[in-house]
């Protein structure tokens, strides 16, 4: 076993620890005998003959039994010197031992205890030596090639981002900005550490860095402000790669800095996954998604095929959307059975007969128009069709094939909706109760949340568009906010809620801190490496059901916790268990015959009014659509 271990890691190592070890050994006879020059023995050449091989031989057998050479000596770490000095400890006592059994006569006992001492000492400088010689090779090639870069951070961020970039060869740290005053003036890794005191450009430019690495993770205030500062000195921001990064990346992946991005500034941690009970869920089954061409409907597959469903089954309405994803989870996914389907979700008869084919055993519903002002006028009962008579047909259809979970994405504009897209979200989660009612062996429930950034019609692609252009950024209100999060932590934690929880539930995910729109807007401009000199905020007034802030709570509502920290089950009013007619909803907000009229835009929100409560339309609503509802006495009262 042992002669197999040496051929692995090669002879030298372990000769050059054989001459350490004997030469600690004579070295701790010369130094006993040279404080007592007078008591040596008079077999003591006969002594240091037969110890010194009982030394290398215990020695030598204790530093492989605790795999002191697995680490090759040019990576040694604070592990690596653990291991050794444990394995010394243990050699140490067992030579004691031996020679105890062996009883050699006049041998000196404190030569037990002074060889541990210049043993190990020699051992962790073979160590230390090799790792310093191979850091000075790395490092020429490095301040050959490699450009400059500033640190920004804490010590303790900074350490931990010095560590990942070691043999980086693309970007060497050459000083460390710290926004701690009481860090500034010392030293990490032989670098200088330079504190708020001096300015960021000044500092940039001194040393001659164009690029500034941001440390550890987002949030704090005086991690802002030296973002702020950094973009001043128009520097360009890089960070670390998260963890999903290295793993999209694959092998021989970039993972080196990669560029600041947005979600990088906003804080946003790790959504913590049940993954044994998502994989209970998903391994080996047919997952189908609706929406899926859109921004969270993709991701949702993304995820269900890194979860390894047994087949995915991917449905939108539009052929361009299908196609794109279709060539992206064939490079990602080359093994994993896919269907690709072009089918609307208002065309409840198509729905069923495509459930029924593939039988998926878990249902995610996206597809939805969710454009708050393009809703508002001529296209509302696009909005009611879409997001109220699909989530109907879907749900119908996965109960009837017998599916085991059905999850309608909603919102947090299904709150006190002021609009449109809200009450509509409103009304489907409404329906989706409803229906879970009726249909107990399907667990029916709702996802809550707020905007996701770089989802296609929210702010961020709008703004990035222009600032590329150089175009002022338009806002709509200086004061308004809402709540953000990462298309993939959205996804994520659908897929979380998903798992858990009782039929009919509406669960709502923890969004954070709200943001601020115009603030946002000019963490944008900072990252495009402009100003607001040069790249102007505008201010355009509200738009149409566009309200200053969004909820994710009603008044009427509470919330319970639930496993997860970042989940929120929703507990809603008597109201929600009052039955709907579905079959009369549906038939009143289906496509009209060849004599009937397209509603308008103020019958649809006279519906929405009647089903939803709290729903406030601007403008005054003629009477409702249904029939059965007489309005004329209670019409509701609304904002003009």
């Amino acid at each position: 076993m042992k002669g197999r271990a040496i051929s692995r890691i090669g002879w030298l190592p372990p000769l050059k620890d054989a001459a350490a070890v004997a030469l600690a050994w004579l070295a701790a006879f010369a130094f006993r005998f040279s404080l007592f020059r007078n008591d040596a023995p008079a077999n003591i050449a006969q002594i240091v003959l037969a110890s010194t091989p009982l030394a290398i031989l215990v020695w030598g057998g204790c530093l492989l039994a605790f795999g002191v050479y697995r680490t090759p000596w040019r990576y040694t770490s604070l592990p690596d010197v653990r291991r050794l000095a444990t394995a010394a400890g243990v050699a140490a006592l067992a030579l004691a031992a031996s020679l105890l059994v062996i009883r050699l006569a006049n041998f000196p006992r404190s030569i037990v205890f002074i060889h541990p001492l210049l043993a190990g000492s020699g051992l962790l400088a073979l160590r230390l030596l090799a790792r310093t010689r191979a850091e000075r090779t790395s490092l020429g090639t490095l301040r050959a090639n490699a450009q400059a870069l500033l640190v920004l951070g804490s010590l303790d961020d900074a350490a931990a981002a010095l560590q990942t970039l070691r043999g980086n060869q693309q970007w060497r740290a050459v000083a460390i900005y710290t926004p701690d005053p009481l860090e500034a003036g010392r030293s990490l890794q032989g670098m200088d550490v330079l504190g708020p005191l001096l300015n960021l450009g000044d500092v940039a430019r001194r040393l001659g860095v164009r690029h500034a690495l941001v440390a550890g993770t987002a949030g704090s205030a005086a991690r802002r402000l030296l973002l702020e500062q950094a973009s001043d000195a128009r520097l360009a921001l890089l960070t670390l790669p998260r963890a999903d990064d290295w793993l999209q990346a694959g092998v021989g992946g970039a993972t080196g800095p990669r560029s600041l991005e947005l979600d990088d500034l906003l804080g946003r941690e790790a959504v913590q996954l049940d993954v044994r009970g998502l994989s209970d869920m998903l391994a080996g089954r047919c997952a189908l998604v609706t929406g899926a061409g859109g921004s969270i409907g993709s991701e949702l597959c993304r995820q269900l095929a890194r979860f390894g469903v047994g087949r995915l089954v991917c449905l939108d309405m539009s052929e361009y959307a299908i196609y794109q994803l279709e060539q992206e989870i064939k490079t990602r996914h080359p093994d994993l059975p896919v269907v690709y389907l072009t089918a609307n979700v208002r065309e409840g008869d198509r729905l069923k007969a495509l459930f029924e084919a593939h039988a998926p055993a878990v249902v995610f519903h996206a597809a939805a128009y969710k454009h708050v002002p393009l809703m508002e006028g001529d296209n509302a009962i696009e909005a009611v069709r879409t997001n109220v008579l699909g989530t109907l047909n879907a749900a119908r259809a996965a109960a009837a094939c017998s599916a085991q979970r059905f999850v309608l994405i909603s919102t947090d504009k299904a709150v006190n909706p002021t609009n449109v897209m809200g009450a509509s979200k409103r009304l489907a989660e409404r329906v989706l109760q409803n229906l879970a009612r009726q249909s107990p062996a399907t667990r029916m429930v709702a996802v809550r949340f707020g905007n996701v950034l770089g989802s296609s019609g929210s702010v961020v692609p709008r703004f990035a568009q222009q600032i590329a252009a150089g175009r002022p950024v338009t806002v709509t209100h200086p004061d308004i906010v809402r709540y953000f999060m990462t298309i993939p932590e959205a996804a994520q934690l659908v897929l979380q809620a998903g798992l858990m929880g009782d039929s009919g539930e509406i669960y709502v995910l923890d969004m954070g801190e709200p943001v601020k729109i115009v603030e946002l807007a000019r963490l944008m401009i900072r990252l495009s490496g402009k100003g607001e000199d040069e790249i102007p905020v505008v201010f355009t007034g509200l738009r149409p059901g566009e309200k200053l802030f969004e909820e994710l709570l009603a008044d009427d509502e509470t919330t319970l916790p639930t496993p997860h920290p970042k989940v929120r089950v929703a507990r809603h009013s008597d109201f929600d268990a009052h039955a709907l007619d579905l079959g009369a909803l549906a038939a009143r907000i289906a496509a009209p015959g060849a004599a009937e009229a397209e509603p308008s835009a103020r019958q649809v929100k006279a519906l929405l009014a009647d089903l939803v409560p709290e729903y406030q339309p601007q403008i005054v609503a003629p009477p409702s659509l249904l029939a059965s509802h007489d309005t004329a006495a209670n019409e509701p009262v609304v904002n003009s």
